[in-house]
């Protein structure tokens, strides 16, 4: 998806989506295929290659900053 479709799918400002679709760009996490407005944005090879790593961290993460319940 190109940026305007992803943020419409997620119901957010389109440059709040650019902003994070740039962040993910310079962290290797995605790369843009394309230019400018068109730009459609796909997983990294970096990415994929280290996915086990990255899903241990994610969830990490989500249990860390996940509200206490109780």
């Amino acid at each position: 998806m190109n940026a305007n479709q992803i943020a419409t799918n997620l119901r957010m400002d389109y440059k709040t989506v650019r902003h994070h679709l740039n962040v993910l760009v310079k962290n290797h996490m995605l790369i843009p295929v394309g230019e400018g407005y068109g730009a459609m944005y796909f997983v990294s090879p970096e990415l994929e290659q280290n996915y086990d790593e990255f899903t241990k961290v994610w969830e990490k993460l989500r249990h860390e900053y996940s509200p206490s319940s109780g």
